[in-house]
């Protein structure tokens, strides 16, 4: 929402990158930009076109950014916490439009997000990343329902269900995040860490495969698999 330029129209916006990237002519822009408008679901695109972007709604900005990106058709669309600071009817909204016009573009998308929902939601495959690093990788369903790195195990732990008893907390990872810009020798993640061993202090494990298409790094990850199962039942 707030990478539009905030004088300029949303036309001259979205002309732009027509206009570059395409070589078309200002009129063929605007057609262009009137059709993007109403695939993204904004009302009244030829008087929308016209407005700067203090006078739409949030959520038609982030739909004005959407047509924006995906207006020459990429191959890959990257969506960085792309429903910040939206309520959460316009965030599945927003999120469903993503969906429905980058399966119809043949586009790919890289979500990066804080919300484990919206990755239960619409990710096929999930990196979890800790520190700068790929940490665990694989098809969600391995990954959610097996996690093979205590970090992923902590976030899904740390997340309200609506099958949760009432009366069960939540487990918050303890500690804190390291000094991104001075990380300690061995794993990053090992001071937040219930499986630690002596190892973890000296070397920081790389992605290893645990099953077919499912990788992470941890030096007890199969203990990590186990503790997780035990726990749950």
């Amino acid at each position: 929402m707030t990478s539009l330029n905030p004088v300029l129209t949303i036309a001259r916006q979205l002309r732009e990158p027509l206009e570059l990237h395409l070589g078309m002519t200002k009129r063929q822009a605007l057609s262009r930009s009137v059709e993007l408008l109403e695939m993204v679901g904004i009302p009244d695109p030829e008087t929308r076109l016209n407005s700067f972007p203090h006078e739409v709604s949030g959520g038609q900005r982030q739909r004005v950014m959407i047509a924006m990106a995906l207006s020459c058709e990429p191959k890959l669309l990257i969506a960085d916490e792309a429903t910040t600071a939206l309520d959460v009817t316009i965030q599945a909204q927003i999120l469903e439009l993503m969906k429905d016009l980058t399966e119809r573009l043949g586009t790919s998308v890289i979500i990066i997000t804080h919300n484990l929902g919206v990755v239960a939601r619409y990710a096929d495959a999930v990196n979890v990343m800790y520190a700068g690093k790929i940490r665990e990788s694989g098809r969600l369903d391995q990954v959610y329902k097996n996690p093979k790195h205590p970090y992923t195990v902590g976030l899904l732990n740390s997340v309200p269900t609506l099958d949760l008893a009432a009366d069960v907390r939540l487990e918050p990872i303890r500690g804190e995040i390291p000094d991104l810009a001075n990380l300690p020798q061995g794993c990053a993640f090992r001071d937040r860490c219930d499986w630690a061993v002596e190892k973890c202090a000296v070397s920081d494990p790389e992605l290893v495969t645990v099953e077919e298409n499912h990788t992470a790094a941890c030096w007890e990850h199969e203990k990590v698999g186990r503790q997780m199962a035990e726990t749950s039942t």
